[in-house]
C-alpha cells in the first residue's frame, strides 16, 4: 500500500562551517534522522572543511556555497528557488539573515520558514549602541518566520517578548542528547582529579575567565582541560603561559565524544557570555557530574535547578567564579544523582512542525485563491 508524501518531504536548511560548533553539531545530528525516516535533507554550507565533515550523515545532500567566514546570501535565495524545497528550517539565531534575505528575494514563492533560538537574546557582551541595533533586528523576525523554536520554556518566553511573536508562534523543543562516538582516549585525560570545559575556542566561551580563577583556586593538585578547537587557541594558549598554568591546563582539540571526560571530570565548567541552553550542562548533569556556569541564558537556571548540583555565577564575578570552583573541588563533595535528558523526540517533534507550516501555508493559499 502506497502512502502519500508527507507535507515537508524535503527539508532545506544550511550551516556556515563543520568547525565543530553546536549548532551545526546538532543540525548533523536531527538532519540523519530525518533522512532515516525517508524524507530529504538539503544542506548548504559555507565551508566543509572541519571535524563535524566526518559526521555528516548517509543520504543528506550537501552543496557548498561560500566560504568559511560567509555563506552566499544571494546564491542561498537563488538555490532555494531552483532546489524548490517544502521548508526552509533556520538553524540558529547566526543564520536569520540568510532566511531573511531568502524571504525577500523569493517573496510569496519562498517555502514556509521555521527558525530556532540557539543563543540569548538579551546579550551582555554588547555595547549600548549594538544592543538597540540587535533589538531592532529581532523585531522584525515575524516578518519572516513562519515558526519559530525555543530549546526551554524561558528560551521561547524571551523570544516572545524580544522578537514580537505570538508565544502559540513558538514551539519548544529540546536538542537531542548526542550519541556516543570515538571516546576520548584514556591517555588524554589528566591523572587524578581535573575541571573539564567543554566548548570552541571562541570569544563568546570566555576560557581566559576560566584560565584566570584556576590559577587562583586553593587546590593546586587539580587540572584543568578544555576540549574544542578554534580561531582563540593562540590566544588562550598565551594566557595559560602568563598565568605559569603550563603544567595544569591541557588543550586537546576537538573531541568526537566528550561524554567519557564528563564522566570522569570532577566538575565541569561553562563561563561563557552568552549561551542558548547549553546541552554540555545537560549532558554533565545527565551522568552526575557537578556544573559551574555563567548566568549566560535564561535556560542556564533552568538546568541548574539546585545548589545541589552545581552553581550558577554572574559573569564577571570573578570571585564568585573561584569560590564556586573551590567548592565543587573540595575533597569528598558529593556528586549530584544524574539527571536523565530530555530530547530524545526532538527529531519528530521536528518533523511534525515542518509538516504543520507548509499545510498551514497551503491553507493560506488555498484562501487567497478562493477571495
Amino acid at each position: 500500500m502506497l502512502f502519500p508524501p508527507s507535507p515537508a518531504s524535503h527539508i532545506l536548511t544550511f550551516a556556515q562551517t563543520l568547525d565543530g560548533g553546536g549548532v551545526e553539531k546538532t543540525l548533523l545530528r536531527l538532519a540523519g534522522e530525518w533522512v532515516a525516516t525517508g524524507r530529504r535533507v538539503t544542506v548548504i554550507v559555507g565551508d566543509v572543511a572541519g571535524p563535524l565533515m566526518r559526521d555528516v550523515p548517509e543520504g543528506v545532500d550537501l552543496l557548498k556555497v561560500g566560504t568559511k567566514t560567509m555563506v552566499g546570501m544571494s546564491a542561498i535565495a537563488r538555490l532555494t528557488a531552483e532546489i524548490d524545497p517544502d521548508v526552509l528550517f533556520c538553524p540558529g539565531n547566526h543564520y536569520t539573515a540568510l532566511a531573511a534575505w531568502t524571504r525577500l528575494r523569493l517573496g510569496a514563492h519562498c517555502p514556509p520558514i521555521v527558525a530556532k533560538v540557539s543563543n540569548a537574546l538579551v546579550r551582555r557582551d554588547h555595547n549600548v549602541p549594538l544592543a538597540a541595533g540587535y533589538r531592532a533586528w529581532l523585531k522584525w523576525h515575524p516578518r519572516f518566520v513562519d515558526h519559530l523554536v525555543a530549546m526551554s520554556p524561558a528560551m521561547a518566553d524571551e523570544a516572545s517578548v524580544m522578537m514580537g511573536i505570538a508565544r502559540d508562534q513558538i514551539s519548544v523543543i529540546p536538542n537531542p542528547p548526542p550519541r556516543a562516538g570515538s571516546p576520548c582516549a584514556p591517555h588524554t585525560l589528566p591523572a587524578g582529579r581535573f575541571v573539564l570545559g567543554v566548548g570552541r575556542l571562541a570569544p563568546q566561551k570566555r576560557w581566559d575567565r576560566l584560565i584566570d580563577a584556576f590559577a587562583d583556586i586553593d587546590h593546586r593538585d587539580v587540572s584543568l582541560m578544555i576540549l574544542g578547537e578554534g580561531s582563540e587557541r593562540a590566544t588562550i594558549e598565551a594566557r595559560i603561559a602568563a598565568r605559569g598554568l603550563d603544567r595544569r591546563v591541557v588543550l586537546p582539540g576537538h573531541v568526537e565524544d566528550p561524554l567519557p571526560a564528563i564522566t570522569q571530570a570532577t566538575a565541569l565548567a561553562l563561563v561563557s557570555d552568552f549561551e542558548g541552553v547549553p546541552g554540555v550542562l545537560r549532558e554533565s548533569l545527565a551522568v552526575g557530574t557537578p556544573v559551574i556556569a555563567t548566568d549566560s541564558s535564561v535556560a542556564v537556571r533552568e538546568i541548574v535547578t539546585s545548589p545541589a548540583v552545581g552553581s550558577v555565577v554572574v559573569p564577571g564575578d570573578a570571585a564568585g567564579l573561584v569560590a564556586a570552583l573551590d567548592h565543587w573541588l573540595e575533597p569528598g563533595r558529593s556528586r549530584p544523582q544524574p539527571i536523565p535528558q530530555p530530547g530524545r523526540n526532538a527529531a519528530a517533534a521536528y518533523l511534525d512542525l515542518f509538516d504543520q507550516a507548509v499545510l498551514e501555508r497551503r491553507f493560506k493559499r488555498g484562501l487567497r485563491r478562493a477571495v
